[in-house]
């Protein structure tokens, strides 16, 4: 009946609604880089310690962190990162997506967060953030980087998968009525599996487009491809030779006779 159709609705737009951001992070600020326009937003929790830097994947933003901090927050800072073209980040040319001015943009976020003096810092990458760390390791610009951590990239995988991206880009539904929509699309098309995950970080992946009446991808990936393949070309090697305690998280053992054997 009527009734229940509404109560069914109400229910799941209550199941797909958004969550704020601080219910995991203590502070989030707008980091303001000398001698440009470029203003990167970042979020942080936890008062002591290391500090986690976390760079998150391509179309993501940096509340892709959210669950992680709530937890890393008991025992170091969290600063997670809205990257360029990204969540709240504005800068002067938001498809420059290449590996070298996502590194320079990383340096010159730490730089401005820490001085000359920084904490220990251990950089954490999702995907396309985990290959700007590596690669932000190597240039070993970081004189306290502490270690690193890389989650759910390989070089090889990814180089392949290269050929299939703009398929899966432009296969994705490109409006949304709703944020609870939008949510709830992520969630039951698979690219993010914890719905509380997608409830806080989906809703800053988002515009609103005031022409179409809807919802769209902040981050315009499909525009940014001559960038693809320097993000993961060499990653390996310069993975391997980064010179700090180093951790790689995978969710299969995909490829890793190239990293071990």
């Amino acid at each position: 009946d009527g009734v229940s159709s509404k109560s069914f609705r109400r229910s799941s737009l209550h199941k797909f609604s958004p969550i704020d951001g601080k219910e995991f992070f203590d502070l989030e600020e707008d980091i303001h880089i000398p001698d440009s326009d470029d203003v990167f937003h970042v979020y942080m929790a936890g008062s002591e310690g290391p500090v986690v830097f976390c760079l998150h994947g391509g179309g993501y933003s940096g509340l892709s962190f959210a669950l992680s901090a709530a937890q890393i927050k008991e025992k170091a800072r969290v600063v997670a990162m809205d990257m360029r073209g990204h969540g709240k980040t504005f800068t002067e040319n938001d498809l420059d997506l290449s590996i070298e001015t996502m590194c320079n943009d990383v340096i010159a976020v730490l730089t401005a967060m820490y001085g000359s003096s920084p904490p220990a810092i251990i950089l954490v990458g999702h995907s396309m953030g985990g290959s700007v760390a590596v690669h932000v390791a190597a240039k070993k610009a970081i004189p306290s980087l502490a270690g690193l951590v890389v989650v759910d990239v390989v070089e090889g995988t990814a180089m392949a998968s290269l050929m299939h991206m703009q398929k899966i880009l432009s296969s994705r539904i490109q409006h949304f009525q709703s944020i609870e929509k939008a949510i709830e699309w992520s969630v039951k098309g698979g690219s993010l599996r914890n719905i509380d995950s997608a409830r806080v970080s989906v809703p800053t992946t988002l515009k609103y487009d005031d022409a179409r009446k809807c919802y769209v991808y902040r981050a315009r990936l499909e525009e940014t491809e001559q960038y693809w393949r320097g993000w993961y070309e060499g990653l390996s090697e310069k993975f391997l030779s980064s010179p700090v305690p180093k951790l790689l998280l995978l969710a299969g053992t995909d490829r890793l006779d190239r990293f071990f054997f």
